[in-house]
């Protein structure tokens, strides 16, 4: 069975020692740690989270051909990339110190998303140099019973616009559900 996860995401990026700068910003401020591949085979930079097993990682290499992306555009690639914040206020402080501050391109302000999850709360942003779409997200270990009927209502609001689904938020969650092929 699988449980660790990604081992690790590499992009090749544009203009790659602004790159560079921007990720060592962004990383850097959410707290990560870095290391480099010292140009042994290839050149890259490395991002990964204080703590965790060291194959865990999102890294950086100079792209041979390509231009910036465009997240609307909805490309073939990474649709976008998720980080898990600490709490709340960092969504915010993460929106309003680091984003704001530096003039980086908001595509979705902070706020709730109770159709992704109870209490989901997320802020997405586009990499200037790249256009990579990235997101911020916190969910809450507990969630509050206000979070959770939020919730409800959001699925169950989207389950009335689906004929093909079933009325209730359970079989929703039910219907959702896809069986894998196995060896």
């Amino acid at each position: 069975m699988r449980w660790r996860g990604v081992s690790h995401v590499e992009f090749a990026v544009l203009e790659y020692e602004a790159s560079v700068a921007f990720y060592d910003g962004l990383f850097g401020w959410l707290g990560y740690s870095s290391f480099s591949s010292l140009n042994m085979e290839y050149q890259s930079v490395y991002y990964m989270t204080e703590h965790v097993h060291l194959h865990s990682y999102i890294g950086i290499q100079p792209a041979q051909t390509g231009e910036q992306l465009v997240h609307s555009d909805q490309s073939v690639g990474i649709n976008h990339i998720a980080l898990w914040a600490r709490n709340r206020n960092e969504v915010d402080r993460f929106h309003r110190e680091f984003l704001v501050a530096r003039g980086i391109s908001v595509t979705d302000e902070p706020r709730d998303y109770p159709q992704y999850w109870p209490g989901y709360y997320a802020v997405f942003f586009d990499d200037p140099i790249n256009g990579i779409h990235w997101e911020l997200a916190w969910i809450p270990k507990v969630p509050t019973p206000r979070q959770m009927w939020s919730s409800y209502r959001a699925l169950r609001g989207f389950a009335r616009t689906r004929p093909d689904l079933a009325a209730t938020v359970p079989g929703l969650a039910w219907q959702a559900r896809r069986t894998l092929p196995r060896r």
